[in-house]
């Protein structure tokens, strides 16, 4: 996320330090990093992307998320002990509520999924769900902005407990004051289904339904 000078990573999973390195701005460029939970899947180059920084001659990190990012940071450092001291690194655990990170005014609310975790909002206008099954809660949190990014990984033919599928989604989106919906966290088995799903949840939500891919840029 940018605005100006103002720069956020929003989780650092496999992959996001060579995506990084491929945006004008670089890895040299995001010292905070923003956390939605705390599973492999979107914490992975998160000491890649602290190594990274130190080896281009960058100064400092900062890591912010829910309760137990301290502990994970920690936990990294000790497995990797060369690498302490390296960087000057904060690491600042947050709940619900509202929150200044990178700059960036930034309301938290609990998501529902098989690990604690939290959903963004970024000044007023744009949430980013990270993993969750949908509830209507969540929708009307994101409805104090315009632009909702939520998980979405399965196709209906997969039962999940954890994660949003098309039809799900739709019902909770059905009548929602958002302007647009991005698809995120896609599994394989939705590969070739894109299409059908954005077609399920427009037949009940009247704004713009697109599937996010990487290196994709949404302006608000």
């Amino acid at each position: 996320m940018t605005d100006g000078d103002r720069r956020l990573l929003v989780d650092v999973g496999s992959g996001v330090l060579g995506r990084l390195a491929d945006t004008e701005i670089g890895y040299e460029g995001v010292d905070t990093v923003l956390l939605t939970h705390l599973h492999l899947d979107h914490v992975s180059d998160l000491l890649a992307l602290y190594k990274a920084r130190w080896l281009a001659g960058e100064e400092s990190i900062t890591v912010v998320g829910p309760p137990g990012t301290n502990a994970l940071v920690e936990d990294l450092l000790d497995a990797h002990e060369y690498l302490r001291g390296r960087l000057n690194y904060a690491v600042r655990e947050i709940e619900g509520g509202a929150w200044t990170v990178a700059g960036f005014e930034v309301t938290a609310t609990p998501t529902r999924h098989s690990m604690d975790g939290l959903a963004y909002r970024f000044e007023d206008q744009v949430t980013i769900t990270g993993d969750t099954k949908e509830f209507q809660g969540l929708i009307s949190f994101a409805e104090v902005g315009s632009v909702l990014v939520h998980d979405c990984s399965f196709p209906d033919s997969v039962e999940q407990d954890a994660h949003t599928t098309p039809t799900k989604l739709a019902q909770v989106l059905d009548g929602a004051a958002l302007d647009r919906v991005y698809l995120t966290h896609l599994y394989p088995q939705t590969v070739g289904k894109h299409q059908e799903m954005i077609e399920t949840i427009e037949s009940r939500f009247d704004g713009e339904v697109q599937v996010a891919a990487d290196g994709m840029q949404i302006g608000v």
